[in-house]
């Protein structure tokens, strides 16, 4: 099933259900990707955004409830951090499942096969193809510094 259908029909059944918390965050998903269709649109893509964006858009909302999340327990307000974890869990049920340490590290080994990388100035291409296969498997910050250990020895 397409993700934005599957997001439909969990805010379906949460309205079902009364979850309150639950819905509201998925209606923030809902206006997330709606606003980066309007986005879109407005550039010309009259389809809006694929599948791939969605799960950018996913990723995205993951890391800045976490940092969110870090920032309320580093001030003392676990209500809203406890509030913000609870959001990262119902936006993560959208994403693929997570690659390990050991699957990241094949992934860049063989993304650096894949075009021929030898230095650090093929990161870029290197984290491309990595984006372009692996869009919310992975955390691209830690894939990053993998890939630059990788390349520099």
């Amino acid at each position: 099933m397409e993700l934005r259908a599957r997001v439909n029909a969990a805010v379906k059944q949460a309205m079902k259900d009364k979850a309150s918390d639950r819905l509201s965050t998925l209606r923030l998903i809902n206006a997330a990707i709606k606003d980066r269709d309007i986005a879109a649109r407005a550039d010309g893509n009259d389809a809006g955004v694929d599948e791939a964006e969605v799960l950018s858009i996913l990723g995205k909302m993951v890391k800045q409830r976490r940092e969110s999340a870090k920032t309320y327990e580093e001030g003392g307000r676990l209500d809203l951090a406890e509030r913000e974890v609870a959001e990262v869990a119902v936006i993560e049920e959208f994403l693929p499942r997570a690659l390990s340490d050991d699957e990241v590290a094949k992934a860049v080994d063989a993304a650096v096969s894949e075009i021929g990388a030898e230095s650090i100035r093929d990161m870029g291409r290197v984290m491309g193809v990595l984006k372009s296969k692996y869009t919310g498997q992975m955390d691209f910050g830690a894939a990053g510094a993998k890939v630059k250990e990788r390349l520099a020895g």
